[in-house]
This record gives C-alpha cells, sequence and structure tokens, in this order.
C-alpha cells in the first residue's frame, strides 16, 4: 500500500510538469492548422480578396524594413496603455466606491447605464468635435468607452468583499495600507484580472478606430489607407502584426502577473 501510495503521489506530482508542454504542442498545432486552412482558401479564392499567407507575410517584411510597420504599432501602443491606465484607475475607484456605498450606486447607476449603451463611435466623434483632432481626445475617448466596463466588474467586486474580514481587521486594528495589501486586493484580484484582460481586448479595437477616424499614424490610419488602395495583404499584416504583439502581452506579461498574484491560493506542497 505504501509503495503504490509513493507511486500515486509520484504520478500526481509528474502530471502538472507534462501539462505545460502538451498545452504548448496542441496550441502550436491549432496554430498551424489554421495556417493551413487559410493557405488552402486563399488558393481558391481571388487575391484581391484573401491574400495568401506568403503575400501577407511579404506585405508585412516590407514595411517592416521601411519603419513603417513599427512606427505605427508603437504609436497605437502608445495610445491603448494609455488609456488602458486610465480606465483602469478611474473605473476601478469608481466601481468600489459604488459597491461599497448602496447609495451612492443607486444614485449613479442610471448614469452608469446610459453610458454603458452610447456607441463608442458617438464618444470618439465627439470628443474629436470638442477637444480637436489631438492625442488627449484620441486617449480619453478610448478611456471613455472602456470605464463603464471596469467600473460594472469591480462594482461586483466590492459586493463581494468578506465583511466577516473586514471585521477581523477592525478587531486586530489593521492600518489602511495592511487591508489594502492583505485583505482587499487579494480578494479583488480575480475582478481586477478580468477588467485588464477584457479590457486590453477592447481598448485595441476601439483604438484602431480613434485612428481611422482622426490621427495622421497608427494601425487604424494605415488600415484605411490599404482600404482605400484595396491592399488586402496589408490590411492583413498590420492587423496580424497587432494581434501577436497583444498576444505577447497576455503571455509574457499579463499571465505570469496574474499567476504571481493568485499564488497564495495554491496549497503547499
Amino acid at each position: 500500500m505504501a509503495l503504490e501510495a509513493a507511486g500515486l503521489s509520484e504520478a500526481s506530482s509528474a502530471r502538472p510538469a507534462r501539462r505545460p508542454a502538451g498545452t504548448a504542442l496542441l496550441t502550436v498545432l491549432s496554430l498551424a492548422g489554421l495556417v493551413a486552412l487559410w493557405a488552402v482558401a486563399a488558393s481558391l479564392a481571388d487575391s484581391r480578396v484573401l491574400a495568401s499567407p506568403a503575400a501577407v507575410l511579404a506585405a508585412g517584411w516590407a514595411d517592416t524594413v521601411t519603419g513603417e510597420l513599427p512606427f505605427n504599432l508603437a504609436m497605437t501602443l502608445g495610445r491603448v496603455a494609455g488609456a488602458f491606465v486610465i480606465a483602469m484607475v478611474a473605473g476601478t475607484a469608481i466601481g468600489l466606491a459604488m459597491g461599497l456605498r448602496p447609495r451612492l450606486n443607486r444614485f449613479f447607476d442610471p448614469w452608469l447605464i446610459l453610458i454603458l449603451n452610447v456607441p463608442a463611435l458617438v464618444v470618439i466623434v465627439l470628443a474629436y468635435i470638442w477637444f480637436g483632432l489631438n492625442e488627449a481626445a484620441a486617449i480619453g475617448a478610448i478611456a471613455v468607452n472602456k470605464i463603464p466596463n471596469v467600473v460594472v466588474t469591480m462594482r461586483e467586486g466590492a459586493r463581494a468583499l468578506d465583511p466577516q474580514l473586514a471585521e477581523m481587521a477592525r478587531v486586530y486594528r489593521f492600518s489602511a495600507l495592511d487591508r489594502l495589501r492583505h485583505l482587499i486586493l487579494p480578494q479583488l484580484q480575480p475582478y481586477l484580472a478580468a477588467a485588464a484582460r477584457s479590457g486590453l481586448s477592447l481598448i485595441w479595437k476601439i483604438a484602431l478606430v480613434v485612428e481611422l477616424l482622426g490621427r495622421s499614424n497608427g494601425v487604424g490610419f494605415q488600415i484605411h489607407l490599404y482600404f482605400q488602395l484595396f491592399d488586402v495583404a496589408a490590411i492583413l499584416a498590420y492587423t496580424l502584426a497587432f494581434v501577436a504583439v497583444m498576444l505577447l502581452i497576455e503571455f509574457l506579461l499579463v499571465q505570469p502577473l496574474e499567476a504571481r498574484a493568485t499564488r497564495w491560493r495554491r496549497r503547499p506542497a
């Protein structure tokens, strides 16, 4: 029995080590299958309708050599980063205030519902009309479109805070910093992660519309330019380049930070 238990413990401890490699292999195979399907579809379709992977790669490399692709990617990433920080800070503060104060929530809830249902295009157009075709208006319009979503998520997180833990902190006279670090942030971590992950996917899409309508650079501007030229290969090259950057941010930054933030939940070996 002891040997069986030891064998089971060794097998269970070995399983997690094999899972990442299997998951990575499955991901690579999935992407390879997608590229193969794309190549087949491109070979059957008109090149002006769907460019082949080789044509997209060539178009992206041509703009990389000239510096157009890196420059426009950097401009879009700068706008995304600025709007993301503003939206997360403002949305978290407002969401926590509404979640912790029922009267405040009842008063501002109609405002929140109204803003949530205003189309992003309207916000962008009004921002450009009111504040001009400048960077502040562009970043502000992106942030305003994301803030209500962060507010909703963080409001639910504030409502889910354990009152018994708050009472314990009061009894043991936790400082405000200790209460924030050891009680509030660990409980809010899933909600912060959800708001951040959905925020990245939403903000960069809105950023492309903002650049298309009122900026002279960025991925959105380049896509609009190549749309006028009916250059499908270049449109796909810029799209896939930005998607690749966002995937790198997800895998190299967001997921490691999330794993570090949730390490306290794991059982000791």
